[in-house]
């Protein structure tokens, strides 16, 4: 087990993180795109101004995982050991990512760019989107009773297909829910 131990500015795109568990440990600046990180824990670790994109997550357990200012774009984590799945992202592109069919009740997205993000079957009760852009994420059949979106953006979910019951809206929102009927909404 690695245990308190900063990765500053590296990276690991050609030769991977080596296999293990990591606690409380900050990768800061590191370049993990495309590369691996499957098979490995981490437990209460945070991400800074990283790149993960189209990385392997498979197998991967991410608890109490931070991840800010972070490139995220193409990651299944519908790959990842679901057992204990606890993160938050803030200021994060998470755009082109998988979520679907995943327990992610109170998940928080803080300022998150969220392009084409499947969110099919998911389970985000009580989930978060603060000031993210949900630009063409997919949400269908997905769970998101008392979900907040009262401050997203460019979402569109169809009310018939998913569970919406006391999820929160601002008034500019509503046009995101009524896409499908291609109604002209004014000012």
């Amino acid at each position: 087990m690695i245990t308190d131990k900063a990765y500053k500015g590296k990276d690991f795109t050609k030769d991977s993180l080596p296999q293990g568990e990591y606690e409380q440990c900050i990768f800061e600046n590191c370049d993990f795109s495309n590369g691996y990180l499957d098979n490995r824990t981490f437990m209460e670790c945070e991400f800074i101004h990283c790149n993960l994109s189209n990385s392997n997550i498979a197998n991967t357990t991410l608890n109490e995982v931070k991840f800010s200012h972070c490139k995220l774009m193409g990651l299944a984590f519908t790959s990842c050991n679901d057992f204990l799945m606890d993160f938050t992202f803030t200021d994060c592109n998470l755009s082109f990512s998988d979520f679907s069919a995943l327990k992610l009740s109170g998940q928080m997205f803080i300022e998150c760019k969220l392009h084409e993000v499947d969110f099919s079957n998911s389970d985000l009760r009580k989930a978060k989107f603060d000031s993210c852009d949900l630009d063409r994420a997919i949400f269908f059949g997905s769970h998101l009773e008392q979900a907040d979106f009262s401050t997203a953006k460019n979402f569109n979910i169809d009310p018939e297909n998913n569970n919406l019951r006391g999820a929160l809206f601002s008034k500019d929102g509503l046009a995101g829910l009524l896409h499908k009927y291609k109604l002209k909404i004014l000012p």
